[in-house]
Order: structure tokens, then C-alpha cells, then sequence
């Protein structure tokens, strides 16, 4: 494929923007060249500058489960545009918008929108620390919460090290509170709490990573999870930015079962704009201000036109659920992937829940970060490229989720495993 006018627009990006790009994870860093430039998307497709199309499994990182320019979000978001983009004051969206997420999950019962996952994220620990008075907080390895200092954090020499920044300008002292545990290690999970139980305020997880590449929990973890934090009175907060209404209507959780104290949204509950949610039990969230003393704001947070292209979006997903389909489809790309990689002889883990999988380029079981990196990210990234030039966009990284949207068909899943079959016998000869 010639994309030479992609190549030609980066570069002059990268005279006035760091790296090229305002997020690094388009920058194709871990998979080598430059990152192609989107013109349009329309339903499962991309469309570069350069006139190549593309089908779809980024879906912009999660929200796109309609799939793009959808004519319900669009006809809510014009009709918002027509009233004005911000007022700065309530708007009734807000509120409908709020209320079809406590319908939707059951262990939500208020909700405080915001501009981003991060500030969610952040507002979430904020939360935790300030309805329990406690500090600590527990997240784990490979886990994403945005780029909020406290956060952003790898794991330590052993399961009670204070987490250390990796990210210059993170102080050291903004991350003395931050414990980083393995993802699925319950037996570490069950030393830190005898340790430090008491001074625990929250513990802070993607209830299926998204952010090492798919990893699902295992039952132990999630079992010692709930029953460890209830029994130290600690706050378990889920995050579930991409999860979402994406895997079900009411998320993860409603998937596995689970009940988590808090809930950090985002993504497609603003339908593809700008937007994040921290939400939970009436008792926690009156302590956010001004129902209460911990403090949160945000001048852009309830946008109006971001309320309206999600309450677009979840009243599709409420009336014509996608759910089953999806994990059907999933399954029939699971099963042919599969097959594919078998046939060309390359080591692989195949990764799945509902409409979200990874493909990974091992013969290890990931079941967490640590495993997640025994991957071969040399053969992910000429499989990346084989699938690009086959018209298959993927993530750029071995270590992001891809995802399905309602408007991929069965004709699409055939084409991306025939596409798939030929990229990897390229990837097994070298």
C-alpha cells in the first residue's frame, strides 16, 4: 500500500508536536514506521490520507463498539451542537445520562461525569482515600488508570515495595502510597492485606486487562479481591474504561458476577467524545463536593454534546443488544486465529473475552504483565504490518486489547482470518 502522504504528515507533525503525535500510543513506536493519518471512518473501516481503507479493530482504543459515524450519535450530537457545546452549568443530558448507567449496573447508584478515564481514575483514588481516611492504595502491574501521578507506576523487587515512577517528572514521593501487586496473585494479595490491611484505602484493577494485552482474572483472585477488601473495610474500584458496556450492558462485572465499591467509566459511554465517569454506592459518593469534603471539579465535565452521543449510545446498546452476537463472532475469529497459527508453527497465546482479544506471540500463558512480556514483539510487529498491508488495522502493540464492533460481519471475521493465515506463514519464514 502506498502511504506516502501519511508519511509526508507525520513528519511535518513532528515539527510541532512532540513526537509527532498527542498520545504515544499511536506513534508506532513498538512496531517500527510511521503511524498511518486517519481521514474518516465509517461503520468497520478507517480510511487514511492517502485513500486506503482499513477494517477497524482499535475501534479508537474501546468506544466505537457502534462502529464510526453512526447515524443514532450523530443525529444526537448535531442536535446538541445546535444548542451550544458548553454551558458551564447543569444540562438535563447530564442526568439521563447518569440514570441509564444506574439502571445498568447494579452496583451504581450515583455518578460524577468528567472530561477523561484519567481524571476518573484519579478522582476515584481521591475518593477511596477520603471516605476511609486511609492512604495506600494497591494496583497492579500492567494495569492502566491514565497518566495520573500516583498511578503511573511499575511493579516493585517484591510484592510489599512501594511502587516506583517510570516516568521522569513523576516524583518518587507521589507514588510512597502506590503498593503494585501481580495481576492474578492472590497469595501476594493475601501478604500485603495481613501487612498492611488497616492503612489499605483502595485497590484499584481493569476487572479484564486491556492495557498488557487481554488478560482475564482468574476466580481465586477475584474471590480473595471482594473478601479481602470487605474484610479490612477497603474500597475495590473497577475500572472499567474499556470494559464498560462493552463486554455486557453492565460491564465486567455483570459478566463475572462481581461487585465492585466504586466504578471508573469512559470511552463508549460518551460515544466516541471526550469523556470519563467515577460512580458507586450513595454513602460513597456523597463525599464527593459538594455533597461532601473531597473535592472534585471540571469546567468541560457533563459536556453536553458528550452526554448526547452517549445517550445515543447506550440506548442502542439497551434496545438492540449486541452482546451474544459479538461473543459469537469472537469465538469464530478465536477458533480461526487459532487455527492460522497453528498451521504457520508459531508460538502463541490466543486471549479472549466477548468482543475483545489479543493475540500474543508466546508459548506462555498470560495470565499477567510479567508473562505478557515473554512475547516475541519482533514477530508482533511484522504480523502488524502483514495485516495492515492485508487492509487489517490492529493495534500497534503487543500489549493492547483489540476489539469487535457491531458493525463487523461475518464476511469481515472470514476476511481477517484468511488475512491472518498469510501474514503469519510471513511471520514463521522470517
Amino acid at each position: 500500500m502506498n502511504r506516502s502522504k501519511s508519511a509526508a504528515t507525520f513528519e511535518r507533525a513532528c515539527r510541532v508536536t512532540p513526537g509527532g503525535v498527542n498520545s504515544p500510543a499511536r506513534a508506532f513506536g513498538a512496531v517500527g514506521g510511521s503511524p498511518i493519518v486517519i481521514a474518516r471512518g465509517d461503520g468497520p473501516y478507517l480510511h487514511d490520507i492517502d485513500g486506503n481503507r482499513y477494517l477497524d479493530f482499535i475501534s479508537s482504543w474501546g468506544p466505537m463498539i457502534l462502529g464510526h459515524a453512526h447515524p443514532a450519535v450523530i443525529e444526537a450530537t448535531i442536535a446538541a451542537v445546535r444548542n451550544g457545546s458548553s454551558y458551564g452549568a447543569p444540562s438535563e443530558p447530564e442526568t439521563e445520562l447518569a440514570e441509564l448507567v444506574v439502571e445498568a449496573i447494579p452496583s451504581v447508584e450515583m455518578v460524577r461525569f468528567v472530561s477523561s478515564g484519567t481524571e476518573a481514575a484519579m478522582s476515584a483514588v481521591r475518593l477511596a482515600r477520603g471516605a476511609t481516611g486511609r492512604d495506600l492504595i494497591i494496583k497492579f502491574a500492567g494495569c492502566y488508570h491514565g497518566h495520573v501521578d500516583a498511578l503511573l507506576v511499575s511493579a516493585g523487587s517484591s510484592a510489599l515495595t512501594h511502587g516506583v515512577p517510570n516516568s521522569p517528572g513523576v516524583p518518587r514521593g507521589c507514588t510512597d502510597d502506590t503498593l503494585v501487586l501481580r495481576y492474578n496473585d492472590a497469595e501476594s494479595l493475601r501478604e500485603v492485606f495481613q501487612a498492611q490491611g488497616d492503612r489499605i484505602a483502595g485497590v484499584i484493577l481493569e476487572p479484564v486487562v486491556g492495557n498488557m494485552g487481554l488478560v482475564p482474572p482468574s476466580e481465586e483472585f477475584r474471590h480473595n479481591l471482594r473478601r479481602l477488601t470487605r474484610h479490612h473495610g477497603t474500597l475495590l474500584i473497577y475500572d472499567e474504561v474499556m470494559t464498560g458496556f462493552r463486554l455486557a450492558y453492565g460491564g465486567a462485572q455483570e459478566l463475572l458476577g462481581d461487585s465492585p465499591d466504586i466504578t471508573v467509566l469512559g470511552k463508549i459511554i460518551g460515544g466516541g467524545y471526550p469523556v470519563g465517569a467515577y460512580a458507586g454506592r450513595t454513602e460513597i459518593m456523597k463525599q464527593v463536593m459538594p455533597a461532601g469534603p473531597v473535592f472534585q471539579a471540571g469546567t468541560l465535565s457533563g459536556n453536553p454534546v458528550a452526554m448526547a452521543a452517549g445517550i445515543a449510545t447506550l440506548k442502542e446498546l439497551k434496545a438492540n443488544p449486541p452482546y451474544q452476537r459479538l461473543d459469537r463472532m469472537g469465538a469464530t475469529l478465536e477458533a480461526g486465529l487459532r487455527a492460522a497459527a497453528t498451521a504457520a508453527g508459531v508460538a502463541f497465546q490466543f486471549n479472549r473475552v466477548g468482543s475483545m482479544w489479543t493475540l500474543f506471540f508466546t508459548g506462555t500463558p498470560v495470565t499477567n504483565y510479567d508473562t505478557a512480556r515473554t512475547s516475541d514483539t519482533k514477530r508482533f510487529a511484522r504480523f502488524f504490518w502483514e495485516m495492515m498491508d492485508r487492509g487489517i488495522y490492529l493495534p500497534c502493540s503487543q500489549f493492547e486489547a483489540a476489539f469487535l464492533s457491531t458493525v463487523m460481519t461475518d464476511d469481515h471475521v472470514t476476511q481477517t482470518i484468511a488475512a491472518a493465515r498469510e501474514a503469519l506463514r510471513e511471520v514463521a519464514a522470517g
